[in-house]
Parts: C-alpha cells; sequence; structure tokens
C-alpha cells in the first residue's frame, strides 16, 4: 500500500468536522490535491485556508447540473479524478407512522442519489485511465431496519446495494468501488454532548476512520474488497 502518492487527485463528498474532515487531511497528507465537497461554503473556505491541498468547491451532490459543473472546475484545476470518498450523509429518526415522505425522499437523494450523480462523474475520469478508487461510507443501518430508523435505514440500504452493482460493473474495468461499514459513534462534537458519560472507548475517532479509508482506497488489485466493517473494540455486535 502506498503511504504517499504525488499528483494524484480525490474529491470527498460530505466534509464536515468530523469523518470528512479527517478524510481530506489524510489524503492530503498522502501527497493527493484533494477537491472538498459540501454545502457549506464558509467552512470549506477555512479548511482550505487551514490545510494544505485542500480545496473549496461549494456544492449540493443532490443538484445534477451543479455537480458537473463542480467536476468540470475540478478538473480544469487539479486534473481528473483518481479517488472518490462518498461520505455525504443525511439521516433522520423517527417511528414509521410518524415519518414525513419528504424527509424519507430528501434522505434518499442525499444518501443514495448523490453517490449516483458522484459515482459517475467520477467513474467517467477514472475508467479513461483505467484505474480509480470509490470509497462509499455506509453503516449498519444498510443491513437492518430498527424501529425508529425507518426515515434513514432504506436509503443506506440502497445505497450500499448500488455500491455493490458500482463495484460489480466497474471493477473489470479497473476501478475498485468499497463501502465501509461504519458500526460506531463517530466521535463529534454534538455525540458527545448527547452521551457526556460515555468511556473514550465508545466512540470511533474520525482520523481511524480516515485511515480505513486510505487503506481501501489503496488495496492492490489481487486483494480488493467491497465491504469492510469497523467498530471500537468495545462496541457490542
Amino acid at each position: 500500500m502506498s503511504s504517499v502518492v504525488r499528483g494524484a487527485v480525490c474529491v470527498v463528498a460530505g466534509v464536515g468536522p468530523g469523518t470528512g474532515l479527517a478524510c481530506v487531511e489524510r489524503f492530503a497528507k498522502g501527497g493527493y490535491q484533494v477537491a472538498m465537497l459540501a454545502r457549506h461554503a464558509d467552512r470549506l473556505n477555512e479548511w482550505e485556508t487551514s490545510t494544505a491541498n485542500a480545496h473549496a468547491f461549494p456544492c449540493d451532490v443532490t443538484d445534477r447540473e451543479a455537480l458537473e459543473n463542480t467536476f468540470a472546475a475540478i478538473r480544469k484545476k487539479l486534473g481528473r479524478v483518481d479517488v472518490l470518498v462518498y461520505n455525504a450523509a443525511m439521516g433522520s429518526f423517527a417511528e414509521f407512522m410518524d415519518l414525513d415522505a419528504e424527509v424519507l425522499e430528501r434522505n434518499f437523494q442525499i444518501n443514495t442519489m448523490g453517490l449516483f450523480h458522484c459515482g459517475q462523474l467520477a467513474a467517467s475520469d477514472m475508467l479513461k485511465s483505467g484505474a480509480g478508487s470509490i470509497v462509499i461510507t455506509g453503516n449498519t443501518s444498510a443491513r437492518r431496519g430498527k424501529a425508529s430508523f425507518a426515515g434513514f435505514a432504506p436509503t443506506k440500504a440502497a445505497q450500499r446495494i448500488l455500491g455493490e452493482s458500482m463495484a460489480r460493473s466497474l471493477g473489470p474495468k479497473g476501478v475498485h468501488v468499497s463501502y465501509l461499514v461504519i458500526d460506531a459513534v463517530i466521535d463529534l462534537e454534538w455525540t458527545r454532548k448527547r452521551m457526556p458519560d460515555a468511556p473514550d472507548d465508545h466512540f470511533a475517532k474520525p482520523v481511524d476512520i480516515a485511515e480505513s479509508v486510505w487503506q481501501l482506497a489503496h488495496q492492490p488489485k489481487s486483494t480488493w474488497t467491497f465491504e469492510t466493517e469497523i467498530r471500537p473494540f468495545a462496541e457490542n455486535w
């Protein structure tokens, strides 16, 4: 596995202060020029200033036309895309009978259709060179629907199946697609506030998740993985 890759381009879709930013920093450290996609321009501009090789591209992943323009801008400024990390996610939690259909639709647009759009646009570059990697950050909701997860689990299940179809289609053409199941509460400011008495061992560190993403993106062709599951050592499963 390469520790440093010079001159390659990585797009991280869904950059927030947790896993997304940690992935940006990991790939930038590894020598990539990193395009950061998210709706919040102010935060992206701040991180662009503080992180070498990171570039802000404010964008809504549910807007196909905006994404096409964004990927064109990335190619013009940085070059063809070599790696896509799809980390954009939206979750809403309510009992089935209390769930608003519009909420489910919005979550589906971000979690599944956003992957569809970004995947097509990134893969169009990768297929030209016969190489590339797409890493999707998911969770255990892709495998089970708990009572209060009706607005979230179906969209993550669809995301995972879309990712598998992408892997089966693109893999034989040299593009590795993988799905990272994160069975954990991620260590963020708001999760700490919600669980103030939880020990450190209860949380997954964004920097460690980013390292798993990096490893998946650089697996040798002879041992590609589609699905990898990670969790804190103390997590019940």
